[in-house]
């Protein structure tokens, strides 16, 4: 018996070490912008060990947020590179790496190490979702990444409000809010939008999910989170 419950325990060491080396991804951080103000505040306030832990923890979340409980239901991605580079902009993905702007981290003026955490959440989401093998709007992958970034706890205060914006395909901050609401009335919405975007892309998606056109869904979005300006004129009436 002990020898059976030894050979049990040695087993279970073996399919925990092997389903680890299955989901494992490598991770690595690469500063080129070292001799540049930002490259330098990069070292300083956040750093390569960090960013790495947070891409370690965000792939994790980003996973358990789509629902991808298997490697078999996500990209088959095993390696991760992030670049501090001397460029405009933010940050931007392609294929496997990430380009974060060492003159946006050092213009920031608020907590740089935060809002560069947001950045990476945003960012590791465009290396994991599914894209409609490219016919899915911009609009809308952008702010399903930074739907995933709001549900973090990232999200920066200058984001907007709930209701605002012109379109549901408006993106970023815009489009995360009004997936936040659709997924309010359905959990998991956009776990399953996720899913089936994996080999196309159709507005029918949200009848299919929801059970509404997404035209109808933003109207009861837009209804249900008036902006300031309609509640001044509701005031006037």
């Amino acid at each position: 018996m002990a020898k059976m419950i030894s050979f049990l325990a040695s087993l279970i060491i073996i399919l925990a070490i092997f389903t680890q080396k299955i989901n494992a991804v490598d991770y690595t951080v690469t500063n080129r912008a070292a001799n540049t103000p930002g490259g330098a505040r990069f070292n300083r306030d956040i750093g390569a060990q960090y960013s790495k832990q947070t891409l370690a923890a965000a792939t994790s979340f980003i996973w358990n947020t789509f629902q991808q409980n298997s490697p078999a239901d996500r990209k088959n991605v095993q390696k991760i590179n992030m670049y501090v580079d001397d460029m405009g902009g933010v940050a931007y993905t392609s294929g496997n790496e990430i380009h974060v702007s060492a003159r946006y981290i050092q213009s920031y003026s608020g907590n740089v190490k935060r809002e560069i955490t947001g950045v990476l959440y945003h960012e590791d989401t465009h290396i994991w979702q599914w894209n409609g093998n490219g016919r899915a709007p911009g609009g809308l992958i952008e702010g399903i990444a930074d739907y995933v970034r709001l549900k973090a706890g990232y999200a920066p205060s200058h984001w907007v409000k709930p209701g605002q914006g012109d379109r549901w395909d408006q993106g970023y901050d815009v489009t995360a809010r009004f997936l936040d609401y659709c997924n309010s009335l359905k959990s998991g919405f956009v776990a399953q939008l996720n899913k089936k975007m994996r080999t196309g892309y159709s507005n029918q998606y949200f009848v299919d999910l929801m059970g509404k056109t997404v035209d109808q869904l933003w109207r009861d979005y837009k209804a249900k989170f008036p902006t300031m300006n309609e509640l001044v004129l509701l005031d006037q009436i």
